[in-house]
C-alpha cells in the first residue's frame, strides 16, 4: 500500500507499529457484536501521548480520518474505522505511573485495562468505584470516552464522577495536559468533560488521574424476589436510609430473563424460585466487617415485614456471593440460544421504569406478537436492558425494533444511551433523546474543535450534514 500518509505514520511510531493489509490483525476490524468489518487502511499503536500527537498531525496534514480503539467492548459501531480511515489503537500505552495513597488517585495511560486499574488499587487498599462485566478488556481511555457507567454507579456514580483529571491529544495534534489530584478546581472551563463521553470525536484521551475510595471491609449480597414495581421505589430508599449509603449495587432482572438463566444453567442451584414478576440484585459495602453483615440482614427482615421483598437469600461466603452475581453476569449464553436478539441500554427516571417497559412491549409486540423480550438493569441510577427478538434479523426488523423502544424512552424524556455511546448504530436516533437546542450546540462544539471532521467521523453526530442544519438551528431552538 503506498498512500502517502504511511510514511508519515511510520516516522512517528516506527513501522513496526504500523500494520497494513494482510497484516493487519483480525481483531481490529472486528467489534462486541462479532461482525466482521472492512479493513481500515491501516493500524497505528503509539507508545506515548507525544507518538499519538504526531499521527494526529500526519493524519491532518494527509486528510485520513482517525478513529480510537481501545478493548473493543463497544456495543454501537463506535471504535469501527471506515477502509479509507486510521485506526489508532492504545494498547502499547498501558503504565500505571501513579498510586496517590494520600491523595487517593491513580494515574494511568488510557489503554490500561480497568481491570488491572483494580488492582493496582487494591494492592495499597484502596478502590476503583468503577466495575464493569468488561473489566478485564476495556480500557480506561474507552470507558472515560463512552462515560460507562457500570454495576456501582447507584452509590459511586459513573466515570464522569471518578475522572480528577485529564490529558487529551486533540484534531491538530496539540496535547491537553489537564492531569490534576484535586477534587474542585473552578479555574475556567473545565474542559475535560467535553472529553467525557464524546466517544473520541472531540479529542483522544491519552492518560487519566482517577478518584479511588478506601477499600471497604464488608461485603454483603442478597438475591430477592418482589412481586412488583410498585415496591421497588421504597426499597431502594429504604434500604439505602437504613444502611446508611452503603447500597453499592441494585440490579433488577424481570422474571422472563431469570427463567431463561435458571432454565439454561441446569447444573446450578437457582436461588429463589421462578415466582416472583422482579428479581433485585442488591449488594452493600462497608466498614465494620463484625457488625454489617447483622445490620445488613435486620434491614432486610424489615423490608420483608413491610411487605416491599417476599422471598430472599442472603450469601454467606464468597462462593455463595459469586452464585449470586452469576445469575446476573452469566446472561450473554442463555441470550445467544435464544437466537438473533436486538439489545438496548437506554436510562430512564426510576418512576418511569414500569411504563417503559409497558410501552415497549407492546409496541414491540404490535409488529411482532412472538417475540420474546428479555429485560434487566441497573435500576438504581435508571439504566433499562432490552434483549429483543423477533424471528428474523435484518435492517427493517432492527428499524421497526429500534423505533419501538426509542419511542417509549422518548415518551420519559429518557436517553437512547444510558451507558454504551450513541456510535454509528444509534446516531440516527439521537433526537429521541436531544432536544433541536442541544443538537445545535454538539455541532457547534464539534466544528470548533474539529473543523476538519478528522476525529471518528460519522459517529455520535454527522458532521457532514449537520454543518448546514447547524447554521439554520439556534441555542434557543
Amino acid at each position: 500500500m503506498s498512500h502517502p500518509v504511511l510514511a508519515a505514520l511510520a516516522d512517528a511510531v516506527g513501522a513496526r507499529n504500523v500494520q497494513t493489509g494482510d497484516t493487519i490483525e483480525p481483531r481490529f476490524h472486528t467489534d462486541l457484536r462479532r461482525t466482521l468489518h472492512a479493513p481500515p487502511l491501516c493500524v497505528v499503536r503509539p507508545g506515548s501521548t507525544e507518538e499519538v500527537a504526531a499521527v494526529m498531525r500526519a493524519a491532518l496534514a494527509h486528510g485520513v480520518p482517525v478513529t480510537t480503539q481501545g478493548g473493543r467492548t463497544n456495543t454501537v459501531l463506535g471504535a469501527m474505522a471506515g477502509p479509507a480511515g486510521i485506526v489508532l489503537s492504545l494498547d502499547r500505552m498501558t503504565r500505571i505511573e501513579e498510586v496517590d495513597e494520600r491523595s487517593m488517585t491513580i494515574t494511568v495511560e488510557a489503554g490500561v485495562p480497568l481491570q488491572a486499574v483494580q488492582e493496582a488499587a487494591a494492592a495499597v487498599g484502596l478502590l476503583v468505584p468503577l466495575d464493569l462485566g468488561s473489566r478485564g478488556t476495556a480500557m480506561v481511555g474507552g470507558v472515560i470516552s463512552t462515560n460507562a457507567g457500570g454495576l456501582r454507579a447507584v452509590r459511586w456514580g459513573v466515570a464522569r464522577e471518578m475522572v480528577l483529571g485529564l490529558e487529551a491529544v486533540l484534531a491538530d495534534g496539540t496535547i491537553a495536559d489537564g492531569l490534576k489530584k484535586m477534587l474542585k478546581d473552578n479555574a475556567g472551563y473545565d474542559w475535560k468533560h467535553l472529553m467525557i463521553g464524546s466517544e473520541g470525536t472531540l479529542g483522544i484521551v491519552t492518560r487519566a488521574t482517577l478518584r479511588l475510595r478506601p477499600m471497604p471491609r464488608s461485603t454483603m449480597t442478597a438475591f430477592l424476589g418482589v412481586t412488583g414495581f410498585d415496591g421497588i421505589y421504597g426499597l431502594l430508599r429504604d434500604l439505602d436510609r437504613d444502611l446508611g449509603g452503603q447500597v453499592t449495587s441494585f440490579e433488577l432482572m424481570w422474571r422472563e430473563l431469570y427463567e431463561l438463566v435458571t432454565d439454561f444453567y441446569k447444573d446450578r442451584t437457582a436461588p429463589l424460585p421462578a415466582d416472583y414478576p422482579i428479581y433485585v440484585l442488591v449488594e452493600a459495602m462497608g466498614g465494620d466487617a463484625d457488625a454489617d453483615p447483622a445490620r445488613f440482614e435486620a434491614v432486610l427482615a424489615a423490608a420483608i415485614e413491610r411487605g416491599q421483598v417476599v422471598d430472599a437469600v442472603i450469601a454467606k461466603s464468597e462462593r455463595e456471593r459469586a452464585a449470586l452475581w452469576a445469575m446476573r453476569d452469566d446472561i450473554g449464553e442463555p441470550m445467544r440460544a435464544k437466537g438473533p436478539m436486538y439489545a438496548f441500554d437506554v436510562s430512564v427516571g426510576l418512576s418511569d421504569m414500569p411504563a417503559t417497559v409497558e410501552r415497549t412491549v407492546a409496541a414491540v409486540k404490535a409488529h411482532y406478537p412472538e417475540a420474546f423480550i428479555l429485560t434487566y438493569g441497573h435500576a438504581g441510577d435508571g439504566n433499562l436492558h432490552f434483549v429483543i427478538g423477533v424471528g428474523e434479523y435484518n435492517a427493517a426488523a432492527e428499524h421497526r425494533v429500534d423505533l419501538a423502544v426509542y419511542g417509549a424512552v422518548q415518551q420519559a424524556r429518557g436517553s437512547i444511551s444510558a451507558e454504551h455511546g450513541v456510535g454509528l448504530a444509534k446516531r440516527d436516533y439521537l433526537h429521541f433523546s436531544r432536544r433541536p437546542g442541544e443538537l445545535a450546540l454538539m455541532h457547534m462544539l464539534k466544528r470548533a474543535l474539529d473543523p476538519t471532521n478528522i476525529l471518528n467521523p460519522g459517529k455520535v453526530i454527522d458532521a457532514a450534514s449537520g454543518a448546514a442544519a447547524g447554521a439554520e438551528a439556534t441555542i434557543a431552538a
